[in-house]
């Protein structure tokens, strides 16, 4: 590994340094040489040289580095070539990426975020069950969350069909939630995907699953969401996406039923009305 991928990979393990910190430190710093010595500190607020120092020369970065190699874990950053190039047009992209599985998936082939409910209805898996087989065959690539639900539906999908799939989890690689998925992601290990943006020892937070969102997103090219509640964190997902200006499709549902209301709403503000796959391949592909 090369020394500044070392560096900003160890920088990535600190507690209490966040994006705005590595960029300031970046930006005064670009190859991060002086990061053990004398890291340019100025405009990082509420860190002091001596903290910083202790913080940094506390983490053992060599072990983690050789543990992630046992364990087949990537370490992908911002300025790799594997990095997600759509991600890059982001705001705040993550600095770092761990991933366990085919890393060629990052860069290879469209992607579709497909996103919904954790309480996923016959309605929505039937739509899921009727629009994917059409994708695959196009060979898209569909990222989503791994929550419990639609998005555990269009990882299982995709695979059955013997397609693709992405999943961006909250917290890190060791602690996959919620625990009923953890099959699910060792099989996806194998030949799909698992990505989070949290070094692999990372405990999920509820900040984290609204922050993974706007990685499904950001890495796609456009975001179908499901199923979804008026408040639901899928819609989320639609924001982000609306706010990169990429494409946001949504399956509209029974005006009766509160799985539909968030769904039927994303329509009424302009995402496109999907009622075949060829509604999202018109945009993504043809």
């Amino acid at each position: 590994m090369e020394e500044f991928k070392k560096r900003l990979t160890h920088l990535h393990h600190c507690n209490g340094i966040g994006w705005k910190a590595i960029f300031h430190l970046l930006k005064a710093d670009p190859e991060l040489k002086n990061l053990y010595r004398c890291p340019p500190l100025q405009n990082v607020p509420n860190l002091t040289k001596n903290n910083f120092l202790d913080n940094i020369n506390s983490i053992t970065i060599h072990d983690y580095f050789h543990e992630y190699s046992l364990n087949d874990i990537h370490m992908i950053t911002y300025f790799d070539k594997e990095y997600p190039s759509l991600l890059k047009e982001t705001f705040q992209p993550p600095w770092v990426l761990y991933a366990k599985g085919n890393i060629n998936l990052l860069n290879n082939g469209i992607k579709l975020a497909a996103v919904g409910s954790r309480q996923a209805t016959s309605y929505g898996k039937n739509a899921i069950k009727a629009l994917f087989p059409k994708l695959i065959e196009k060979e898209i690539i569909l990222v989503s969350g791994l929550a419990a639900g639609i998005d555990t539906c269009v990882h299982q999908t995709a695979m059955r069909l013997g397609g693709h799939t992405i999943a961006v989890i909250a917290g890190g690689l060791y602690h996959i939630y919620p625990q009923e998925n953890r099959n699910l992601a060792l099989e996806m290990m194998k030949n799909q995907l698992i990505l989070s943006e949290y070094p692999p020892n990372t405990r999920p937070s509820r900040w984290h699953f609204p922050a993974r969102n706007r990685i499904i997103s950001g890495m796609s090219s456009g975001t179908l969401i499901i199923e979804a509640k008026q408040k639901s964190g899928s819609l989320i997902t639609a924001n982000y996406a609306v706010q990169e200006g990429r494409d946001v499709f949504a399956i509209p549902g029974n005006i009766f039923s509160p799985f539909s209301e968030g769904t039927n709403e994303l329509i009424q503000q302009g995402a496109k009305l999907v009622k075949s796959s060829g509604d999202i391949l018109d945009e993504l592909i043809y």
